[in-house]
């Protein structure tokens, strides 16, 4: 086989290097200066040239007089001796195309690099931090909640990757978010289904990940594909990861679990708000206990060790702590069980479940009880009675709502429909329901108009649903008629002269202050809730697997109940007597 020549390798070496970049293209410019500087050096040596009137030089002196040559032109100014100056001459000029090379490749690269990091294509080399995949409305309470959880850390980052500029997510950002804190944003532009552009924010030295639902039509598939190209990355840390992931659509949950297993933990959007909604609808309030459970800025639900109450029974654990509440365990499997009955036994190594402002409140103790057993009441049975509610407005979430009533509702319930969207009788009429307990209804009702408002006979409905038209308007604009729907509520309430409960659902945080005009009883904030439960999710592996149990009818259920069903209120009672009252019913109070 022919050999290649020796200059047609060295020019393929050189493109090579070309094409590596800056610091290939400086180790060639300091190989060209040192063969210059030792050529230079051997040939004073060697010939024996000197400026006039000094000693003959050796190999290191000539050298040396070359590389001054080399790095500053004016040095040679001061040479005596025309063979002496013939070499410095060339010496010199050689230096002069090295540096300037050195120069252009130096700005070249700078402003290379200058690019990335205004495109947002560098490397991230944070360690512990959050990482937050795609871009939508519930970023900005996402990130929110974070710096609140983030405050007792040292040097806390969040890093955001998303196919958005840079500069534009910033410039967001610093719009909506007015205090960081000690927090850190770093964002960066790419396809989070990527999995080169994954490796740029470093998920291996990650504390916990994120991953949003994107705005479009395939929101579920995007972040599939981003769970799965984080935990099948060939180059990934062995440890698990802790990732929260929003799935819009509960038909695709089965496929992302089996894609991102024990790793993954899934907040089902529609079905979270859809169970809140139907929850609230029936206990006017409860959204604010959940929402309570789910803010960093109240009491947490905090999953710890709890060495201390290995041998002891539930129900002697629920009364050792006086500033939180003990709501369950997490077994030695990692399934969670909420309100185990009160002799279960806790076993060494299982984690217990609480209810606390924060971590460093929760204290055990074995400090004598205040309980006065006097004034515990004895339970009184409630009679169930059939319940008639009515549903204006329609969106995706509305047969899943309908669905959730029918599991609690009374036999004989009734659910009316109101609403003017396409299709809508034909949705209704194809509702799948629980049970047979409750009866449905469809009436096409424009919900913004007082004449259409009034023959529905309002008054009449034990309670009122109001929902957003958000499968057909953008978040404002369906806000926006939400809003003009309960303004209209307000007046027949008021002219009726009874009290009607509603609760609506709003899609948009920043509309709930402007709606607490029309005093409904409660405000169920769809974006809100989402985000407050991915954060939570990021910092608890076992926060969905526990809301699961709290929104399902086989789990274990937050109640509002009448204090007077617990105790006699004739005397001042302690929270202890409370707890003890609603152990002995097999239920733990909470708040």
């Amino acid at each position: 086989m022919k050999s290649t020549p020796w200059r047609a390798r060295l020019r393929y070496q050189f493109d090579k290097s070309m094409a590596a970049g800056p610091i290939a293209l400086i180790g060639w410019l300091a190989v060209i200066s040192l063969v210059v500087i030792v050529i230079a050096g051997l040939v004073l040596a060697v010939t024996g040239i000197a400026p006039d009137g000094s000693e003959h030089m050796s190999f290191v002196e000539g050298a040396w007089e070359s590389l001054m040559r080399t790095m500053d032109a004016g040095t040679m100014g001061g040479d005596i001796g025309w063979p002496f100056r013939g070499v410095s001459l060339v010496v010199t000029i050689s230096g002069i195309f090295v540096f300037s090379a050195l120069i252009g490749v130096l700005s070249s690269g700078l402003e290379e690099k200058l690019d990335d990091l205004r495109k947002g294509r560098s490397h991230v080399l944070e360690h512990d931090h959050t990482i937050i995949f795609n871009w939508s409305p519930s970023i900005f309470d996402v990130i929110s909640e974070l710096v609140i959880a983030n405050a007792s850390r040292r040097r806390p980052r969040i890093v955001i990757m998303a196919a958005k500029d840079k500069v534009e997510m910033e410039d967001e950002l610093a719009a909506k978010i007015s205090d960081l804190k000690n927090t850190r944003i770093i964002c960066r532009s790419g396809d989070p289904t990527d999995l080169y552009d994954i490796n740029i924010v470093n998920p291996q030295t990650s504390r916990s990940i994120i991953v949003l639902s994107p705005e479009g039509d395939h929101a579920d598939s995007e972040v599939i594909k981003t769970v799965l190209a984080l935990v099948n990355d060939p180059a990934r840390r062995a440890a698990p990861y802790q990732i929260a992931a929003e799935i819009r659509d509960a038909k695709n949950a089965e496929v992302a679990e089996i894609v991102g297993g024990k790793e993954l933990q899934l907040v089902l959007a529609d079905d979270l708000i859809s169970r809140i909604v139907a929850h609230s609808s029936r206990q006017a309030g409860l959204s604010g206990v959940y929402s309570e459970l789910l803010d960093f800025d109240g009491c947490e639900i905090y999953t710890i060790d709890q060495p201390e109450l290995a041998g002891k029974s539930f129900g002697a654990a629920v009364m050792m702590y006086e500033t939180s509440t003990l709501i369950g365990f997490c077994d030695l499997e990692g399934k969670v069980q909420l309100n185990p009955p009160a002799n279960r036994i806790f076993l060494p190594g299982e984690r217990a479940i609480i209810i606390a402002e924060d971590d460093a409140a929760i204290k055990s103790g074995t400090a004598e009880m205040r309980v006065d057993r006097d004034i515990i009441v004895a339970p009184v049975a409630r009679q169930t009675k059939p319940e008639s509610t009515l549903m204006l407005g329609w969106n995706r979430r509305g047969p899943m709502i309908a669905h959730e009533l029918s599991r609690y509702v009374a036999a004989g319930s009734t659910l009316t429909v109101a609403a003017d969207t396409p299709e809508l009788e034909e949705e209704v009429r194809d509702l799948a329901l629980a049970t047979g307990n409750m009866r449905v209804s469809c009436k096409v009702t424009d919900t913004s108009s007082r004449t259409e408002l009034d023959a529905l006979d309002i008054p009449s409905f034990d309670h009122v649903l109001v929902l957003g038209y958000s499968d057909h308007m953008a978040a404002q604009p369906a806000d926006t008629r939400t809003l003009v729907t309960l303004l209209q509520l307000r007046k027949i309430a008021e002219k009726a002269g009874r009290h009607i409960g509603i609760v609506s659902e709003m899609i948009d945080v920043r509309n709930r202050e402007l709606a607490a005009v029309t005093r409904a009883d409660d405000f169920v904030v769809s974006n809100k809730l989402v985000s407050l439960m991915l954060a939570q999710a990021s910092e608890n592996a076992q926060m969905a697997a526990i809301f699961s149990e709290l929104l399902d009818e086989d789990g274990s259920e937050i109640y509002m109940r009448p204090v007077t069903d617990y105790v006699a209120i004739n005397r001042p009672a302690t929270f202890y007597t409370v707890c003890l009252a609603a152990l002995r019913r097999g239920e733990v109070a909470i708040g």
